[in-house]
């Protein structure tokens, strides 16, 4: 054999070496994309042997805000939830449209879901009979993160004779405004930097969870988009939201039955209906709140300030409630307790009522309005240990008539500054009164 015949045999060799090393490269990747029922081929390039990032352009989506990126966000979500502190990733400048989707676990812990670029929902969505637009539920240890937006172009739905319309058409009035974002059943989750924008309904509710928090987000839509709640709170204990910028057509923090161990600090509410406790009660339901503290607030450009709301009817207790430090600048009515709260023309009067007792005002100071306070508790259910100390409030003009402190079946004590006078306006708790407010307050545990 010729020097040269030699040569050839070796390269030929050589070239049948490559293609076998690159098929036992290959084989594998198809492997994994297997084992993830990933409904695509990715190119060998994009694959990162032990990256634990799932990119979303890696999985189909397009970013060019038009093009549905559904099934690229689910099979990222798929993927990245079989793997130890993996992020999800959506990556910055880009608009992603996503059609209403479901992200749920269980999940390997410390999953990371960051948004960077702007995520929207479809117009057709504020329309739908859904309930949420993104619907994130059984997961623990999970961290929602980024400098990116979500957006649920709920402006289609806002005009009053649009709302009207579709809810005469289903007759469910909670069928045709989606939230944006929905936790149902998480633990410990977190929640920072991100921006929440034009929801149909409410902008970000928790159901039946444990261990949230929610630090240095902002919430936005008109102050006439209605029912946009800024964060409900449902059946939902141990949480902290401080550190963020809401404002919204309705209450800022929504706080409901179910609720405990909540604490509430360092927010700004403009505009917005201010923090409530409530609706709580509504067709004789029970209804337990407790442990709630809210301190160090601003709310402006509101309906009320920081209040309780509870429908006649309902049974149930809310009891250890704190607002402190709380900073009004034109606000309808900055301190509000209403037992007779009702959404609509006329509404029945019931005996029954959801017991308030141990509630805290402390600090409140500004402008209002129309009225500094309004207390009006029930007449077959009083409210008890109610506390008014250093209130401060003044009218925004003062050359307009303007309503006193209005008290009514309401006991306590006012202590310290009281401005207006009229702000005095508690009665003396006897030992009669505390005894009808127990066997409510027992109805809870």
């Amino acid at each position: 054999m010729s020097c040269c015949n030699v040569r050839g045999g070796r390269q030929y060799y050589s070239i049948i070496s490559i293609v076998l090393l690159l098929l036992a490269f290959v084989s594998p990747l198809k492997c994994l994309a297997k084992r993830h029922d990933l409904e695509l081929d990715l190119p060998i390039s994009s694959y990162k042997p032990h990256s634990k990032t799932f990119n979303v352009f890696l999985y189909g989506a397009t970013g060019d805000g038009t093009t549905d990126d559904s099934k690229a966000f689910k099979a990222a979500w798929k993927a990245a939830c079989l793997v130890p502190r993996a992020t999800v990733e959506i990556p910055s400048g880009f608009t992603f449209l996503a059609k209403p989707i479901t992200l749920e676990g269980p999940c390997m812990p410390q999953l990371i879901l960051q948004i960077d670029g702007t995520l929207v929902a479809p117009p057709a969505v504020a329309k739908s009979k859904r309930l949420q637009w993104i619907n994130i539920k059984w997961l623990h240890d999970f961290t929602l993160q980024g400098s990116g937006s979500v957006d649920g172009q709920g402006f289609v739905l806002w005009n009053s004779s649009e709302i009207h319309h579709i809810e005469k058409e289903t007759k469910d009035e909670s069928s045709v405004r989606p939230t944006i974002l929905r936790f149902y059943k998480c633990y410990n989750v977190t929640i920072h930097g991100i921006q929440i924008i034009n929801s149909p309904q409410c902008h970000l509710k928790f159901d039946n969870s444990i261990g949230i928090i929610i630090r240095n987000i902002s919430i936005s839509s008109p102050k006439d988009s209605p029912n946009t709640d800024g964060i409900h709170l449902q059946n939902t204990y141990d949480v902290e939201v401080k550190h963020s910028d809401i404002g919204c057509g309705d209450d800022c923090i929504s706080i409901q039955t179910g609720c405990s161990n909540v604490h509430i600090h360092h927010i700004r509410c403009s505009p917005s209906h201010g923090i409530s406790v409530g609706g709580l009660g509504r067709g004789n339901s029970l209804a337990c709140v407790s442990n709630i503290s809210v301190e160090n607030i601003l709310v402006q450009n509101a309906l009320s300030g920081v209040r309780i709301k509870t429908w006649q009817g309902g049974i149930g207790s809310v009891k250890n409630v704190s607002f402190s430090n709380v900073r009004v600048d034109h606000v309808d009515t900055p301190i509000v307790i209403d037992q007779y709260y009702c959404n609509k023309k006329w509404c029945r009067n019931k005996t029954d009522a959801v017991a308030i007792s141990e509630v805290m005002y402390r600090g409140i100071s500004g402008t209002y309005s129309f009225e500094p306070v309004h207390i009006a508790c029930s007449d077959s259910m009083p409210c008890t240990g109610v506390a008014l100390e250093d209130i401060k409030l003044s009218p925004v003009n003062e050359t307009e008539d303007r309503r006193e402190a209005f008290c009514w079946n309401s006991y306590g004590e006012s202590q310290g500054l009281l401005q207006p006078s009229s702000v005095g306006c508690l009665e003396r708790t006897t030992k009669t009164i505390k005894a009808l407010t127990k066997s409510h307050n027992d109805s809870c545990y």
